[in-house]
């Protein structure tokens, strides 16, 4: 009994150590884990091996831990100047994993920016798509002007629209087959970002490509590093 709590102990304490990941990413533990189940070293190395590593070039470190912006603006993750910072509150290595690839996502906008958004393909099929999702609202007894809709970026107010008052819960349940989750619909940086995250989620992509086709094929292209240095 006494051999196996030593070597329990020597697992955890083995988690929760700083590393290095193959690709000289610094995985920094700010805070411990709040479940002792996930293996972090595990969780990134997926990333690492299913994301082509032209995609990762920006991403220098990775701290795990609690930061007051994920109190003051309802994050478990954000992205910041090469730095993806982590909650170490998941519930499991899924939610984790799907946290950090959001976040991969936002690290290719700024330099990948022009070659994901210039030809707008991306964001006439987003504003279609919140074009529906006014209509399906407004059916549903959730109302709110058409300038949310039309505005593709960030909003505050429409973002606690949707998740205090309609509820993702319910969001979800509306916009099946429209947007591939219920965030999906908060801005076109998150609707990238989501899309992202189900391309690596999931190796069948045939409900991305179905939903969001635009989006899919921006996606594809992405993963062709010669496509991008066409588009330098």
């Amino acid at each position: 009994m006494l051999k196996h709590l030593q070597q329990r102990q020597k697992q955890l304490q083995e988690m929760r150590s700083d590393f290095y990941t193959s690709r000289g990413t610094h995985v920094y533990f700010k805070d411990d884990l709040a479940n002792d189940d996930i293996d972090v070293e595990h969780v990134v190395a997926k990333i690492e091996s299913r994301i082509p590593d032209h995609l990762l070039s920006e991403l220098e470190m990775i701290v795990v831990g609690w930061f007051d912006e994920f109190e003051e603006r309802s994050l478990s993750a954000f992205y910041k100047d090469g730095i993806l910072h982590i909650s170490n509150i998941q519930d499991d290595e899924e939610d984790m994993y799907d946290d950090m690839m959001h976040e991969i996502a936002h690290s290719i906008e700024s330099p990948l920016g022009y070659f994901i958004y210039e030809d707008q393909k991306i964001k006439d099929e987003f504003l279609r798509k919140r074009k529906h999702l006014h209509d399906l609202l407004w059916a549903s007894g959730f109302k709110a002007p058409m300038s949310f809709f039309e505005n593709p970026e960030y909003n505050e107010e429409f973002d606690m629209f949707l998740y205090k008052k309609i509820g993702y819960d319910k969001l979800a349940a509306l916009i099946r087959g429209l947007f591939i989750s219920a965030y999906a619909p908060t801005s076109l940086r998150e609707y990238f970002a989501t899309g992202f995250t189900e391309f690596y989620l999931d190796s069948d992509h045939s409900y991305l490509k179905r939903v969001s086709p635009a989006l899919y094929e921006k996606l594809s292209l992405l993963q062709d590093s010669n496509m991008l240095d066409m588009h330098a």
